[in-house]
This record gives structure tokens, C-alpha cells and sequence, in this order.
């Protein structure tokens, strides 16, 4: 018989203000098997650990039952002040009275009798639970990053600089991200090359480093501590531990009406390619898509210069397999497409371009060596518009909800330093808002009204129109005056909204990860786990999570790096005993839980079985091993004849809570 004790927190007034928390520890104290029941004002302080550790010992309890908060934030606690005293922390359930309860109630007496119903499950649980014994699973001490971007990047460099192995997924040629197409940062106006390059070298320099570059992960198996990554690296059709960088075929090739998608389409490259003088690695690739030799057999004058002997046409994608104790996410962003944004004349003129766009054109590496000419015809713009919250903020459904965050900081850098460098070009900027919450942020703002004449309007471009003298007529509303303006402009910049990166939805998938309607991921805690993923094992770093400036992707990027190495320095980690187990006398051999196990914790093997009459029979028939089962709970579900259950959570103790909540 099960001696129970029942613990109903107050939680400050965010249970008691809702539900009568003295009322549900009577009512739960008449439930069969309950010995103790008492409510108090904070149930997770040291003060009351304490009395659920005396109760266990004076009432020589055998389960206990928490009435608090979501099990999410103190279930742990509370099974270690259990096995602090000697009851096996499994035997201790959580009832969300707060959460489930008093949170989504205005109604005292309706969230009273629900907190009552949901304490009742609970009980009805624990009279069922069996103390489990958790196991343990060694540690891989090697990490893997996703992404090289700057949040990648600086990741990287301090798992490494805690002396543990760390490997680099990018998917382009090269590391360094969207950082490596701006020019300044801000608030500082720095160069952002001569920041983050040192940071690109100290990568391609760290021993503990290695980069797979042009290279993406195409399947993750396994669990925190344990996981086994197959990476694709994409064929280069040229060996990189030959290659010397040199650019001899960069400049040999005849191919050179290639779109240069560093440069954002805004000039040509040719068919064989390094992205930028910086690149790490600094390996040229060819794109299969425009080499004549690739595509037709016809040219191969890259391998005839190459002094290197660098050039295989015939090289293939290879797929490796390694062991990585922990993940790293860091796919970084993208700017949304600007296909259902006709009304600002996108696509109808050159000289109407996105932010990242108007970077590279003030970029000394851009297409224009950072003379800001207009695309149509290489002119100097006298007039230039920007426009905040292209597809931010953005509830029609053509845009995103979320603000981008960004956005306004780099318009006002672009507007400054427009009129820094040229003093006779008249800048407009029509906004909603303008948001500048960081360190220094405002008193830019403000730098660019106040000494660089930048004119904020508070305003809505309503449409751009190209004219036939190559300007482009701005309409817009100034909501400040209430007046309508039309403006003749030489450039128009579109100040974007940010959204995941593509391979974000793919790559969540396979690592079983969170993910918001936005496609960012979700980490584990808001506020005290901002940088752990759900998924035990895989953390977040960078704009993968939300949008984010250079400084707060830096210090997130620490911040998951901090998690990692505090995973990777431990020799093994304490496995979940909620595992699968199957009963053999039930199972079919249907293969149907094998099938939908995400960690390959399933396997069949023959068994003999005994029969009444004395013969032998073999059977085919589950097998979990449990040091590699999670316990999700998928093969339970999957079963069609009801042998998978899940310790901690079997049939029986779910249909024991819904008979509970259904009296």
C-alpha cells in the first residue's frame, strides 16, 4: 500500500490568487492512500524542500505529489530533495496547477476544482509508479558547429580554446557568413572585415579546429553525448589539399558571365571562383552549372594552368560519418524575398535595391570598389530614399509579424555615412518606429538627424514608380504634418526584413528540435535556458533563434559554447530510465516501433519460447536498447498490438490518470 504525500504550492499569488490552494490540500488529503497534505507559500524554497524531506521521513512516505508549477522548471528540484532523504525521485509527480491551472482560470472556484482534478491524476500516478534506476552513457568530447557565419565562428574558437575538438559545417565555399558583405558596423563604424577576418584565420590556424566548407549535414542520429553525423562535402572539382589559392584559373577562365551571388547578382564572376579575396578556406571551386567542362567535355584550361595540378573534373560528393558529443546550431539568416512587395518597384528597376544590396555597393571589395553609383547607368545619386519595414512588423500575411530588430540601426548607419561621404546627396528616411534599445544605439540615431541631416519622416512609401527620365517618383504619407509627399529619387533602399535561414526547417527535423511558426528555433527556457535547444544536446547560437545585431550574436555565441564545454568536460551523463521496453509475449515482429524510433534504439532478434506441449518455438521480437533510447514515446503509439510501453509512463498509469480526471 502506497503512503502519499500531497504538497500544494501557493507560488506567491500566481496559484493562490486564482485557486484556493488550502481547499485542494483538504480535498486531496481524502484520496485514497494520501497520509499528508498540506499547502504552503513556496513549495520550491529551501524552507520548503524542507518539509516535504521531514514529511518523507516522519510519515515514511512512498510517493509524493508537488501541486505547483510546470514539472518543466522544478521537477528536478524536487526529486533531489526526494532522493536527498532516501525515496527514489521517480516516485515523485507533478501535478501544473499554475501552467495548466490557475494561469489560463479567472474563475477562483472553476480553477479550484480543476486544480483538485489534476491533484487527483497525479495520486492516481504515483500509485502505479515503480522506482526506477538511472543509467549512464559516455561522452563523445568532440563538438560539431552548423554554419560559419560569426555565430559559428566565434563558437567555434571557444569550444576550442577549452581544449576540446570542434568541427565547422558550412555550406558555402567559405566561412564568414552575411559579416563578410558588410562594410561598417555599427555603432562604431568599423570595418567589419578587419574584425572578423583575424577571426576567419584563427579558425583556419586552430589545431582543434577543422572546417568542412561547401559541405552540409544531411543526417544526425543518436543523443546528447552520442551523436553520429553524416556530412555531405559537396564536390569543389578541385583538391583543396593542393590548391594554393593562387587565382591564376579565376583568371584564365572564359566563362565570366556567371551571377556573383556575393555580390548579391550585381556583377559577374567566372565559372571557377574564390567568393572574396579573404575567403577561408582560400580554395577555388568550380560551379558545375556554367564549366563548359564539367557541362560538355570543351575547355579545360583552368587544369591547363593550375601549376598545382589542383583541377578534377571527375571528383564526386563524399558522405563521412563522425561521433560529436554535442551540436551547435547556427544557420544564421536570410532577407526575406521581396516577390510580394510590387508596390516599391523591386523588380521593375535596378536602382530600387535591399540594404545588403546598397552594402556592397558602398563596399571597397563590392562591384563598384565602394563608389556608390546607381546600378541603371553608373551615375552618382543626388537623391535617396530608405524605406524601414519592408515585410517586418507585417500582419497581411506578404511579410513577417516579428520586428527584424536590425534594421533601423543599419539605415541609419547607411544614411550617415551617405552624407559623410557625400555631402550633396539628400537622404530620406520614411519609418514606423524607429527602435534603438542597445548600448549606444540611440545617440547614433540622433548623430545622424542632428549632424548629418538625414531627414526621418514618420511616414508609409506607399508606392514607387519608375519615370521615364531613369528617377523613380516616391509617394509616401508624412503622419506627423498629414500631408502627402512625392519625392523624385535617384536610389530607393529597401530595408528588408531577416528571416531562417532555409535549411533551418530540414536540419530541425533532423535533430528533432523546436521550432517556432517563424521557422526560428525554440530554446529550451526564454529566460533561463536561452541558449539550449529542447533537445537534449543541441544548443543555439546566433540569428538561428531570432534576429540579432553583431554584439548580441557574439555574446549568444559564448554563451552556447559555455553550455557545450560544460557537456564535454563531463566523462559520462546520466541517462533517462523513462526507456521503451517490450513485452515479448505480446510482440507481433511487426517492425512498426523500429520504423519510428528517431534514435535507433530498436532492434528484433530471433527468441526461443517455450510451449505448453514442449516444443520450441522462434519468434521474432523487439529489443530496446536502453542506453540509446530517450524515451519519446513514439514506439508506444506505433505498436498496433500494445507491447511497447514506456517505464514512468505506461498505459496503465495514463489510463489511471484520464479514469481520475473523468470521475
Amino acid at each position: 500500500m502506497q503512503r502519499i504525500g500531497v504538497f500544494v504550492c501557493h507560488c506567491g499569488t500566481n496559484i493562490a490568487g486564482t485557486v484556493d490552494v488550502h481547499a485542494v490540500a483538504e480535498a486531496l488529503k481524502m484520496e485514497p492512500g494520501v497520509v499528508f497534505s498540506i499547502d504552503y507559500q513556496y513549495m520550491c524554497s529551501e524552507a520548503g524542500q524542507n518539509i516535504v524531506k521531514d514529511a518523507i521521513k516522519e510519515h515514511k512516505l512512498t510517493g509524493v505529489v508537488i501541486c505547483s508549477c510546470s514539472p518543466r522548471m522544478h521537477e528536478g528540484t524536487f526529486r533531489k530533495a526526494a532522493a536527498s532523504v532516501g525515496l527514489n525521485p521517480y516516485m515523485v509527480e507533478i501535478a501544473n496547477i499554475r501552467e495548466q491551472c490557475s494561469w489560463i482560470h479567472k474563475d477562483k472556484q472553476t480553477a479550484t476544482e480543476k486544480a483538485i482534478i489534476l491533484g487527483k491524476a497525479a495520486i492516481a500516478k504515483v500509485h502505479l509508479n515503480a522506482p526506477l534506476t538511472a543509467g549512464t552513457s559516455p561522452v563523445t568530447k568532440r563538438a560539431l558547429v552548423i554554419g560559419g557565419g560569426i555565430a559559428g565562428i566565434q563558437t567555434a574558437l571557444d569550444i576550442a580554446d577549452a581544449g576540446f575538438e570542434v568541427d565547422i559545417v558550412e555550406k558555402n565555399p567559405t566561412i564568414g557568413g552575411k559579416m563578410t558583405q558588410i562594410d561598417k558596423t555599427f555603432p562604431t563604424l568599423d570595418c567589419a572585415a578587419c574584425i572578423l577576418t583575424p577571426k576567419m584565420v584563427d579558425c583556419a590556424q586552430n589545431d582543434k579546429i577543422k572546417i568542412y566548407s561547401y559541405s552540409e549535414v544531411t543526417d544526425v542520429k543518436g543523443f546528447v553525448g552520442n551523436f553520429t553525423v553524416t556530412i555531405k562535402r559537396k564536390a569543389r572539382y578541385v583538391d583543396e589539399t593542393k590548391c594554393t589559392g593562387c587565382g591564376e584559373c579565376t583568371e584564365k577562365c572564359p566563362m565570366k558571365k556567371v551571377p556573383n551571388e556575393f555580390n548579391l547578382g550585381l556583377d559577374t564572376r567566372r565559372a571557377i571562383y574564390i567568393p572574396f579575396a579573404q575567403a577561408v578556406p582560400k580554395v577555388a571551386t568550380i560551379d558545375p552549372d556554367y564549366c563548359n567542362m564539367i557541362k560538355n567535355g570543351k575547355c579545360g584550361l583552368c587544369a591547363k594552368v593550375c601549376g598545382a595540378g589542383a583541377i578534377d573534373y571527375k571528383q564526386q560528393d563524399q558522405f563521412i560519418e563522425e561521433k560529436y558529443g554535442a551540436i551547435v546550431v547556427a544557420t544564421g539568416f536570410n532577407p526575406i524575398k521581396l516577390d510580394n512587395f510590387d508596390e516599391f518597384a523591386y523588380s521593375q528597376s535596378p536602382d530600387v535595391v535591399t540594404s545588403l544590396e546598397f552594402e556592397r555597393l558602398t563596399n571597397a571589395a563590392g562591384p563598384t570598389a565602394g563608389t556608390l553609383l546607381r546600378p541603371s547607368d553608373g551615375k552618382h545619386p543626388h537623391t535617396i530614399v530608405f524605406v524601414q519595414c519592408v515585410g517586418s512588423r507585417d500582419t497581411s500575411g506578404c511579410g513577417k509579424p516579428y520586428c527584424s530588430k536590425i534594421c533601423c540601426m543599419y539605415t541609419a548607419k547607411h544614411a550617415m555615412l551617405t552624407r559623410e561621404k557625400y555631402p550633396d546627396t539628400d537622404v530620406y528616411v520614411f519609418y514606423i518606429d524607429v527602435r534603438t534599445p542597445g548600448k549606444n544605439f540611440d545617440e547614433f540615431y540622433r548623430r545622424a538627424v542632428e549632424q548629418y541631416g538625414v531627414h526621418y519622416i514618420k511616414g508609409m512609401v506607399g508606392k514607387v514608380v519608375p519615370q521615364s527620365d531613369g528617377t523613380l517618383k516616391v509617394q509616401a504619407s508624412d503622419l506627423i504634418s498629414n500631408e502627402q509627399l512625392h519625392i523624385d529619387a535617384d536610389m530607393v533602399v529597401l530595408a528588408t526584413a531577416i528571416e531562417p535561414d532555409k535549411s533551418a526547417r530540414s536540419l530541425g527535423t533532423m535533430l528533432t528540435a523546436s521550432m517556432d511558426t517563424n521557422d526560428f528555433f525554440t530554446e529550451a527556457h526564454p529566460k533561463l535556458r536561452p541558449v539550449e535547444s529542447p533537445t537534449a544536446g543541441v544548443f543555439l547560437s546566433g540569428a538561428c533563434q531570432g534576429p540579432k545585431d553583431i554584439p548580441e550574436t557574439v555574446a549568444q555565441a559564448g554563451a552556447a559554447a559555455s553550455k557545450v564545454i560544460g557537456l564535454l568536460v563531463k566523462d559520462s551523463l546520466t541517462c533517462n530510465p523513462c526507456v521503451a521496453h517490450s513485452n515479448e509475449l505480446m510482440c507481433n515482429g511487426c517492425s512498426a516501433c523500429e520504423k519510428v524510433c528517431p534514435y535507433g534504439a530498436i532492434t528484433y532478434m530471433d527468441k526461443e519460447f517455450k510451449m505448453p506441449d514442449r516444443t520450441v518455438a522462434i519468434r521474432r521480437v523487439a529489443s530496446v536498447n536502453e542506453a540509446v533510447c530517450q524515451g519519446c514515446g513514439a514506439c508506444t503509439v506505433a505498436c498496433p498490438s500494445g507491447a511497447m510501453d514506456l517505464k514512468g509512463f505506461s498505459n496503465s498509469q495514463i489510463m489511471a490518470e484520464v479514469d481520475a480526471i473523468c470521475k
